[in-house]
């Protein structure tokens, strides 16, 4: 097969880590794997843990791939809130592209032991999720500022917390809570 990403280096048949099947472009250094190759090895080895200190280089594809298996072209899946970098993957064939490097961020994010989760409708909403808190986290901090964010937040969990927090909410929202007028 062809490599999905340089175009240049064959896939040839390896052993990610020497743990499970993938096959190696010879050019680029990227890696296709079966999600299945995957799952089998990981439910022979629900212990296994990655060494997560490795040092690398990440060459990430940002055009759409196409499968080496199929010729359609393949998703791409965000890994975390953490990083913008995206994994490619083939519904049809159960592949995964990963490019240079990223096996080995996987394992920095501690997503190695998860790689068939990442592809999942929840993982992905669970990500958009926190993406959207993040972005709102920023901007109420931004138009705020750190110091006085910090305390509208505390405020607002101590709220939560109260019993007759709808009647606070009212008095704090008045504009003279202790007028019969509105």
């Amino acid at each position: 097969m062809k490599c999905t990403s340089c175009k240049q280096g064959e896939l040839t048949p390896s052993f990610l880590e020497g743990q499970f099947r993938s096959h190696t472009c010879t050019n680029c250094h990227g890696n296709w794997i079966l999600i299945e190759d995957y799952v089998a090895w990981k439910e022979r080895n629900p212990e296994f843990s990655f060494d997560e200190s490795l040092q690398y280089d990440i060459d990430e594809s940002k055009q759409a791939l196409l499968c080496p298996v199929t010729g359609t072209i393949m998703r791409k899946f965000k890994l975390s809130t953490t990083t913008d970098h995206r994994i490619d993957y083939s519904a049809s064939v159960g592949g995964v592209w990963l490019d240079k490097g990223e096996w080995e961020l996987l394992k920095k994010e501690n997503l190695a032991g998860s790689l068939n989760s990442v592809l999942t409708t929840h993982w992905q909403r669970n990500i958009r999720t926190n993406s959207t808190k993040d972005n709102f986290a920023e901007i109420y901090q931004d138009k705020f500022g750190e110091e006085t964010y910090t305390k509208i937040k505390a405020l607002r969990e101590w709220l939560y917390q109260q019993p007759n927090k709808a009647d606070l909410r009212a008095y704090l929202l008045a504009e003279d809570p202790y007028s019969a007028e509105k």
